[in-house]
């Protein structure tokens, strides 16, 4: 059985103790006693917290989801390396034909992990139903919501999220048949007003894709849909890269939105050296930190999840605040139970970090010790 002891971040707070896996990697027993943070950050003994989740990542170690084949499973493997344990495979606007290779590609790997490699949950299907006038680093091939096309990609590999425009025609009236097929509705790469964010929320629509970025700003007379986040989300997620988004607007968000969660967003560059890479249908290239087009536009982010919560702690977070916003609140939005925590009968997914500079030391993932 395997075991990991130091100081354990629980939902119900810190332990000084031991963690068992059971033989179906699950937590099996968790042992210790009581301690508080300060205790934690001042101690030799491992850090050991929830496994990270990533809810939108393109790519890693020189591989993009839009590949197909075994594209997936390279970036699992990257990012499990760096602590993240499960994440959604996040395509990109394309042609329908496209992103139907990309899903054939992936479906088994959402059955059958890849060894040694983070648990691929499904799919944040973030194009093609977006706004052709915000595209980011999106290519210019966004078409307008299809349920048949939905379903078509559902049928082959689960899609998680939906990334789409509400203020498109048709788009609100779609969003509540999304819902039903049991996908989460992200509102994103849009030119929506405040208004419009809002009636896609009563709508359904559940989340922001990466806040700030490829969305009307907020104004004080126009709040745009930045506003309709801040005044009305539960969730949304964020590039915390220190790159996508300044840190007063990082602060005021995690003020503002309860389950603000982290990700990546990163691209085949993240865990690369500098040079060009796949995006989708774009190349980007990778230089001083960042992933850019070769018009100087923001494609993707090299981040990893172990740097984004080196990051948030850096912004004054606690440990436990800045580990909840990298695990616990995107698996609570996703609605599951079982991953993000540590607590018997969850999934051994953690990670063991020096206590000082937060630097990896190891990584679980359902029990399997990955680093």
């Amino acid at each position: 059985m395997t075991e990991l002891t130091g100081h354990i971040l629980t939902p119900e707070g810190w332990l000084e103790g031991r963690l068992a896996v059971g033989g179906d990697g699950r937590i099996a027993a968790l042992e210790g006693r009581a301690v508080d943070e300060a205790r934690v950050r001042a101690s030799e003994a491992p850090v050991i917290l929830p496994g990270f989740i990533d809810l939108h990542v393109h790519g890693g170690g020189g591989r993009d989801t839009m590949e197909g084949g075994d594209a997936v499973a390279t970036l699992a493997r990257l990012h499990a390396r760096h602590g993240t344990t499960s994440l959604l495979a996040t395509t990109m606007t394309a042609p329908p034909a496209d992103i139907r290779h990309s899903f054939e590609g992936l479906a088994p790997l959402c059955r059958q992990r890849p060894a040694a490699g983070a648990r691929v949950l499904g799919v944040h299907l973030e194009g093609p139903f977006i706004s052709p006038g915000k595209l980011g680093a999106q290519p210019d091939q966004a078409c307008p919501a299809s349920l048949d096309l939905v379903r078509e990609l559902h049928a082959i590999a689960p899609i998680r999220l939906l990334t789409l425009a509400p203020e498109l025609p048709g788009h609100l009236a779609l969003i509540p048949e999304l819902v039903g097929l049991g996908l989460r509705v992200q509102i994103g790469h849009s030119l929506a007003s405040y208004e419009e964010g809002l009636a896609a929320l009563q709508a359904g629509a559940a989340g922001f894709t990466h806040l700030f970025n490829a969305m009307t700003p907020l104004h004080h007379r126009e709040p745009g849909l930045v506003g309709t986040a801040l005044a009305h989300a539960q969730h949304a997620e964020i590039i915390p890269d220190l790159v996508h988004v300044h840190p007063g607007a990082i602060r005021a968000a995690l003020r503002a939105i309860p389950g603000l969660y982290c990700v990546s967003d990163a691209t085949a560059a993240a865990g690369m050296p500098d040079g060009e890479y796949r995006l989708g249908s774009h190349r980007v290239t990778k230089c001083m930190g960042g992933v850019r087009l070769a018009d100087g536009t923001l494609a993707g982010s090299t981040l990893t999840l172990d740097q984004a919560l080196r990051n948030l702690v850096g912004l004054g977070l606690s440990l436990a605040e800045a580990s909840a916003r990298v695990s616990r609140h995107a698996a609570d939005y996703l609605g599951l139970s079982d991953r993000g925590r540590l607590a018997v009968g969850a999934w051994a997914d953690g990670v063991q970090l020096e206590p000082g500079a937060l630097t990896l030391q190891g990584v679980i993932v359902e029990g399997e010790r990955i680093c």
